[in-house]
């Protein structure tokens, strides 16, 4: 989704982009050519990413609400489990509005608890086939209650000084790679790719790979 398409209307939006394809993963595909300007984008500027010597950084940029991603997640989180180990991965949720606080709130809280792999995806699901309405705290706090999350744990969590410099350093991080609509992908603090550049995410997932094997090889 662009941003300009950033609406609750767009909730019921089909749930794809570019030719979205969840048919196979992106590193069942054969080696193929990508090129700068036209599948990937690189930055003018590199920004800073937060791995150790020898790992490489792969970015998703994301929104709860953002039926496209809520379709890209089941093909970006089997990537991640199948990633090689010298790649880290993050997953970034955007604010290109004051209301997408909350749900920036939401899951940098479930980060600092522990509860990502269990709740992550259960939000996508809350969201786009329940089609309930999580878009204040007080929404939130409610859902997560039911889902066995301590209420008053989550509650402090999110007001922390901890989840509140997370959410200027995501805020920050969207500004550094341009983005203007998700999902998208930033690779090495370097580059960035999408959807619309690429046709469809599974692409894009294809062009990252690629551009980690540069990386690794020096020629990035």
């Amino acid at each position: 989704m662009k941003r300009r398409e950033f609406s609750l209307a767009s909730l019921g939006a089909a749930a794809s982009i570019g030719g979205l394809s969840l048919s196979s993963p992106a590193f069942a595909q054969g080696p193929a050519k990508f090129f700068a300007g036209k599948d990937y984008m690189k930055l003018d500027r590199a920004v800073p990413t937060e791995t150790e010597a020898g790992k490489v950084e792969v970015i998703e940029f994301f929104w709860y609400s953002c039926p496209h991603c809520s379709a890209f997640e089941p093909t970006f989180s089997q990537w991640v489990k199948n990633a090689p180990k010298d790649v880290v991965v993050r997953r970034v949720p955007v604010s290109f509005r004051e209301d997408f606080a909350p749900q920036q709130r939401l899951y940098f809280s479930l980060e600092a608890m522990g509860l990502l792999d269990k709740i992550h995806g259960k939000v996508f699901q809350a969201i786009h086939v329940e089609r309930l309405p999580l878009s204040n705290d007080a929404s939130i706090l409610a859902w997560v209650e039911k889902q066995g999350v301590d209420k008053n744990k989550f509650a402090d969590t999110a007001k922390s000084f901890g989840v509140a410099s997370k959410l200027k350093r995501a805020v920050q991080l969207q500004n550094d790679f341009k983005i203007e609509g998700v999902p998208s992908l930033g690779i090495a603090g370097k580059y960035y790719t999408d959807g619309t550049l690429t046709g469809s995410m599974e692409r894009a997932l294809q062009v990252t790979e690629s551009l980690l094997a540069q990386v690794r090889q020096g020629r990035a």
